[in-house]
């Protein structure tokens, strides 16, 4: 169920940045948005240095590299050292980029030890059309 979940958020943020332009189609980088989901499982003694590692490389990642559509961290509710990112990059060199940059390189090498495993499945969209309905539900503000 999980997984139904991920993929649809996936297909609809695609959808979305798609349609609103965001992502060049006609790059001369193939035009082909990376998306992935990392599925990671820290070491349970690591978890909230883990997190702290993972905050900032997504929050310095979404500041400062504009190939860097969507690095969103989600912990399972059931089992906390079950981490998921959803990584969305407007291109492959986009992506070959975020893994040069500092805060990348410090997040990799500072996590060596407190990731027990990790798989990075690059996903397909399934149906864009209506990731634009949704995302057009998100509000642009917190304020009543």
């Amino acid at each position: 169920m999980l997984k139904v979940v991920f993929t649809l958020i996936i297909t609809m943020l695609t959808s979305t940045l798609l349609a609103q332009g965001v992502v060049d189609v006609n790059s001369q980088d193939s035009g082909k948005m990376i998306v992935r989901i990392a599925e990671i499982e820290v070491y349970p003694q690591y978890l909230a240095e883990y997190l702290e590692f993972a905050n900032e490389v997504d929050r310095l990642s979404v500041e400062r590299e504009p190939g860097v559509i969507c690095l969103f961290p989600m912990q399972s509710a059931d089992n906390p050292t079950q981490i998921r990112i959803l990584e969305i990059y407007a291109s492959d060199s986009a992506y070959q980029a975020h893994l040069k940059t500092d805060h990348f390189l410090k997040y990799k090498q500072g996590t060596l030890k407190m990731v027990k495993s990790l798989n990075l499945p690059t996903m397909q969209p399934l149906d864009e059309e209506t990731m634009k309905l949704i995302f057009k539900k998100i509000p642009t503000s917190t304020q009543p």
